[in-house]
């Protein structure tokens, strides 16, 4: 799979996450610029957030495999008024993004601004590297970024 672009930010993540022993795979892959995800072996469906039993046919045959970060803008809006952990980021804009995997996910959606944000636009997943760890976003492909 092609690898994940990559945001520097010379700052901590405002509210990093809970990293647990079944987790971990997933930051690890993250922060090394890898997307990946349990997959169901019994039913062949993908989970995001990673899961250790299937919530579509119940089994507890997972797997971790590396998948597509690409999709669309499914859904989008701007926060103006933040949590106070977050508010020094704002405005920013959070998303529904659905991948080509066929997975939905919710991320925050990097705009500079000058991008316009519209539903249906193609996006990927980046990685957005704090000083403390990663995290994902998506971001609108253009034409320049493909």
């Amino acid at each position: 799979m092609t690898q994940l672009h990559e945001h520097e930010l010379a700052r901590e993540r405002a509210y990093p996450p809970r990293i647990s022993k079944f987790t971990q795979p997933f930051w690890q892959a993250l922060s090394e610029g890898r997307w990946i995800t349990t997959g169901c072996t019994a039913c062949g469906k993908l989970t995001f957030p990673p899961k250790a039993v299937c919530p579509h046919c119940w089994a507890a045959d997972m797997a971790w495999s590396e998948w597509t970060h690409r999709g669309v803008l499914y859904s989008w809006t701007r926060i103006h008024a933040a949590p106070s952990s977050f508010e020094s980021e704002t405005p920013y804009a959070v998303g529904i993004v659905d991948l080509a995997a066929g997975v939905r996910i919710a991320c925050r959606v990097l705009d500079d601004g000058n991008t316009a944000l519209r539903i249906g636009c193609p996006v990927e997943i980046v990685v957005l590297k704090y000083r403390d760890g990663p995290l994902f976003a998506a971001r609108v492909i253009n034409s320049k970024q493909s």
